[in-house]
């Protein structure tokens, strides 16, 4: 794949195709919602856990990313990236990915 064309399966990856809404507030909505809180009110380094993140909205979350976007993701995941900076750089290498696979 040359680096335009990776460069925009990056990009495509990074947007819904439904409204084509940004990955970073997609997934504040998503977090807003579980977490019962404004999505301005989450700081991008404070870990989820400390807003209530339970495993219920953790699994929740997950079925969200696969919905959405195909993606495959390990039931830890929110354990293993705890914030949303940690989990906005786990899917920006992901997401390419897995437009790749599809495409």
């Amino acid at each position: 794949m040359t680096t335009s064309a990776h460069q925009s399966a990056a990009a495509s990856a990074a947007l819904l195709a439904e409204g084509g809404k940004p990955l970073q507030e997609w997934l504040l909505d998503r977090l807003s919602c579980y977490l019962e809180r404004p999505a301005l009110a989450i700081d991008p380094d404070v870990p989820l856990a400390e807003y209530g993140m339970d495993s219920v909205c953790a699994l929740s979350l997950c079925g969200d990313l696969e919905e959405v976007f195909g993606l495959e993701v390990d039931q830890t995941l929110l354990w293993d990236h705890p914030t949303v900076r940690a989990l906005l750089g786990f899917l920006a290498e992901e997401l390419p990915k897995a437009a790749e696979e599809r495409s």
